[in-house]
């Protein structure tokens, strides 16, 4: 996933993330991670989203790594005021947090 993400290939990444949960592999953080950098780079708000609700039923929200991840998607996917949400939502906050 991370190597078609960034190389170009974001919707193989999508594809590549479909099959992997079709096969009932457990995503991690830095899945999540780099799935909504490919999320980000087609502007594809809806899967982003649905993303996000993986992350919630994962158990990952609370990570700061992949809630940047998620503030970053929802800027460059032009929704600041999800983008704000998750960043009001997040408990812990770093450098990247801040700036995204």
């Amino acid at each position: 996933i991370a190597a078609y993400a960034q190389h170009g290939h974001a919707k193989l990444a999508l594809k590549l993330y479909s099959q992997m949960k079709q096969e009932s592999v457990v995503p991690d953080a830095i899945t999540f991670v780099t799935i909504l950098s490919a999320c980000a780079c087609l502007q594809v708000l809806e899967q982003g989203k649905q993303i996000h609700g993986h992350i919630v039923r994962g158990g990952f929200e609370s990570d700061v790594i992949v809630g940047s991840a998620l503030i970053d998607m929802y800027t460059k996917c032009g929704s600041i005021r999800h983008a704000r949400q998750v960043f009001d939502k997040m408990q812990i906050r770093n450098v990247v947090s801040w700036t995204a």
